[in-house]
């Protein structure tokens, strides 16, 4: 499945009848910042409390984020897919010879 197919199936379970887009669009953002709160308390009890890494829970985890962040983008017609080509084309103009501590300290992008 590629990132165009997977927004689409979001939209399935979107739940777009409300009459209140500041609602929706609400409970959307709330809903990033919960997941990736969840996803980062997760890797707290991995990284610092010696909880055992199940890949499945930080995908299920994963996969929330990503269910709140493609029904905010569609919301506004941003693709998935033209997230992250305008991403990896920040990031090559950033970094053009890839990441170094001194070209994250000198940068000018």
């Amino acid at each position: 499945m590629n990132f165009n197919e997977y927004q689409q199936q979001c939209e399935r379970t979107a739940n777009r009848a409300t009459s209140d887009p500041f609602k929706f669009l609400t409970e959307k953002a709330l809903g990033i910042i919960g997941e990736a709160g969840e996803i980062g308390d997760y890797l707290k009890k991995v990284l610092c409390h010696g909880h055992p890494m199940n890949t499945e829970k930080l995908k299920d985890e994963a996969g929330d984020l990503m269910w709140y962040l493609s029904t905010t983008l569609t919301t506004y017609g941003i693709t998935l897919e033209e997230v992250v080509e305008h991403n990896i084309a920040k990031l090559k103009a950033r970094y053009p010879d890839g990441f170094s501590e001194e070209a994250s300290i000198n940068r000018e992008v």
